[in-house]
Formats: structure tokens, C-alpha cells, sequence
């Protein structure tokens, strides 16, 4: 199926077609996004406040060995994970995108918190918003292959989410196509029995997808947390996530976030724009995007 045409410049971004424009520059056969016209549908057993609630992530713990992965840092195949992890959520941890094409332009990078809201969550455990909040958080890998996604990690995950006994999951994806994995990860934890939310910043993918519930916030990929360095931003993100998540009578529920971003208005029209990249910078561009290739998979081979 077709990539929608893009929407008009105050609307959402079209990441389906501006990717697939950008990586066909670089030599990448088009990519066809997950679709789908049946989206499962699970309300919450209990009232959020006696349920346990678990946080996935496509974020990336940190390791010194494989690079450069600061803010900042150039997109790191090397920091790239293949299978679905789990983390201790009362201890603190290091989680970075430098494995996935966030918006490297706009998006600082230098606040985790944008993008991996587990302190939120504490916060809203320790209010009593909700329930508990689950002992483990899960980092799920992003993959191109829909089929490796829906017939190997998601059944993991949803492995790990009942060892944890959660009922609902909010699951935060950074990049474009991390935006689908988490769609397809959630319509499986849907179609189990745990209710989910995705919060996201490329509409596009996820409603095309097919997902019950999506917080959707229209800011530079890799903020669909909330503003960086910016708590109380975070603290109503979260809030507007778990308003959807008790609240969203039907599956296919977009809820937007008023945030708006305090940065330059121009990043909707830069993030993987080949009609704003110089033909020597594409040149470039494409030479380093297959030696990425290279890298991940002898990663994955190994």
C-alpha cells in the first residue's frame, strides 16, 4: 500500500513518505509499512489505580564499547540490540538513541527522560495514579522485518510482561520505524489480555498500523516523553497517556498533547527531507548508510 501524500506544514509530519523518498535516495528498496483494518482491543481489568503498569522502550542501554552514542552522535549501528531486554525499574539506568534515526537536527538528545519516562512513572506510582508500577522495563529491538517483530519479540514480550503480572504497558517508540514495531507489539499485548498505550510522535505510522490506544505528541522523533529538561512537561505526558489508557472507549483512539515545540519551527520540514539535502551531502549520506548496513549485520550474524 501507498504512503499517504504529506499533509499540509501544520499538520503532522508524513514519516511513511518522507522516508521512503529519503531512503530510496540512498539506495533502499521501498518499504512497505504494517497495515491493518482489524485492531484488537482490550480494556483495563481494574481502575488504573490498582493496576500495575509496565514501560517498554526501543531506547538502548548504554555501552562505552560500541561507540559514540551521545547526544548528537552520528546514527551507530553498533549500538543496535536484537533482542528484547529487561531492566530493574527501581534501579537507574542509561538509555540512549544513537541506534535509531531520531531527529538528530532538533532534538537535543541530552534529556533521557524525553524519551524513557520511568522516573514519571515512579512519580506516578508513588501519587497513587496508579497501582504499581511493574519491577522490570523491557527494551524491545527495532527491526525492519515485520514478521521477525510479530512472530518472535512480541511473544517474548508479552512473555516477560506476564512473569511480571502487568496489566497495561506503554510502550515508547523514538524512530520511524520504531513507531511500528511498537504498533505491532501492542496489537499483540492487545490481543492477550494487556491493554497498552503507544506514545509517539509519528501519527502516520502508528494509525496506519493499527493500534488501540495512541498519545500522540507533535514533536521532533525522540521527545514522545515530553519536552526535554522539562518535568512537568513529562509529568503531563505521562498523564494524558494514562488518561487514554483508562479512558479510550474503542480501539483506534488518538488523543493529541498540546506541547508544542520551543525550538525552530523548520523541524517538520527538515527531519529526512532529500529535497533540502545538498547532492554531494546524499552522496555521503549513502555511502555511510551502507556501511551501517554492514555493521548491523555482522552484528546480527555474530
Amino acid at each position: 500500500m501507498n504512503a499517504p501524500a504529506d499533509p499540509p506544514p501544520c499538520g503532522p509530519v508524513g514519516y511513511m513518505r518522507r522516508t521512503r523518498d529519503y531512503y530510496a535516495a540512498l539506495g533502499h528498496a521501498p518499504y512497505r509499512w504494517a497495515h491493518h483494518a482489524e485492531v484488537p482491543f482490550h480494556p483495563l481489568p481494574r481502575p488504573l489505580a490498582e493496576s500495575r503498569v509496565a514501560l517498554v522502550t526501543t531506547a538502548a542501554r548504554f555501552d562505552p564499547a560500541r561507540g559514540d552514542q551521545g547526544p548528537g552522535a552520528p546514527y551507530n549501528a553498533r549500538a543496535k540490540f536484537f533482542e528484547v531486554y529487561s531492566g530493574d525499574s527501581a534501579a537507574e539506568h542509561d538509555l540512549r538513541i544513537s541506534h535509531i534515526a531520531y531527529d538528530r537536527q532538533h532534538s537535543p538528545a541530552t534529556d533521557q527522560n524525553s524519551w524513557f519516562p520511568l522516573p514519571a512513572l515512579r512519580r506516578a506510582a508513588a501519587a497513587g495514579r496508579i497501582g504499581t508500577l511493574a519491577p522490570r522495563f523491557h527494551g524491545v529491538p527495532t527491526n525492519r522485518s515485520q514478521r521477525h517483530t510479530v512472530e518472535v519479540d512480541a511473544p517474548e514480550l508479552l512473555r516477560r510482561l506476564r512473569q511480571d503480572g502487568a496489566d497495561a504497558a506503554l510502550l515508547v517508540p523514538n524512530c520511524p520505524v520504531c513507531h511500528q514495531t511498537c504498533a505491532l507489539m501492542a496489537r499483540h499485548l492487545e490481543a492477550h489480555g494487556i491493554a497498552t498505550v503507544v506514545m509517539g510522535c509519528a501519527r502516520d505510522i502508528v494509525e496506519h498500523c493499527g493500534v488501540p490506544r495512541l498519545l500522540f505528541s507533535d514533536l521532533p522523533l525522540g521527545n514522545a516523553a515530553g519536552l526535554p529538561h522539562d518535568v512537568a512537561s513529562q509529568d503531563a505526558t505521562l498523564e494524558l497517556a494514562l488518561r487514554v489508557l483508562e479512558a479510550a472507549p474503542a480501539a483506534r483512539t488518538t488523543v493529541q498533547s498540546p506541547l508544542r515545540w520551543p525550538g525552530h519551527p523548520d523541524w517538520k520540514a527538515d527531519y529526512a527531507n532529500i529535497d533540502r539535502i545538498p547532492p554531494a551531502e546524499v552522496a555521503r549520506l549513502r555511502e555511510e548508510f551502507l556501511q551501517q548496513k554492514e555493521v548491523a549485520r555482522g552484528l546480527r550474524g555474530a
